[in-house]
């Protein structure tokens, strides 16, 4: 079992960036496949990025790519989010989560271990 942490979220402007970090600890981080949702207020959670064991190989989201890139330091055991160019429709709760399958998924219920999230919330 792993367990995770996010942290870095905050109140920025349109256009703005931020990075946030999760950090893992419990079972060997390089043995999951890890990811960020986000939720917004009635809405369901929604896939942002994910990316594989190795680090190596991502997939981001059409609605933020160009804009968000995800990366993990195996040492470190954490993840992070860069996200730029920010715009108020990217307010939400972001999660972090994890998922001992190899393969990378789009859909949230593939991963069985969250965070408890960190709010963004972008003004324009």
């Amino acid at each position: 079992q792993v367990q995770l942490v996010e942290s870095g979220g905050g109140l920025v402007q349109a256009g703005d960036s931020l990075r946030l970090s999760c950090a893992a600890s419990g079972r060997t981080f390089s043995g999951y496949t890890m990811a960020w949702f986000r939720q917004s207020p009635g809405k369901e959670r929604e896939f942002v990025a994910t990316i594989n064991r190795r680090g190596d190989i991502s997939h981001i989201a059409d609605v933020v790519k160009g804009r968000f890139t995800i990366s993990r330091d195996n040492a470190r055991n954490t993840l992070a989010l860069q996200m730029d160019s920010l715009k108020a429709e990217d307010t939400a709760v972001y999660y972090c989560a994890a998922s001992s399958r190899e393969g990378m998924s789009l859909v949230a219920y593939a991963y069985a271990y969250w965070g408890q999230g960190t709010q963004v919330t972008v003004s324009s």
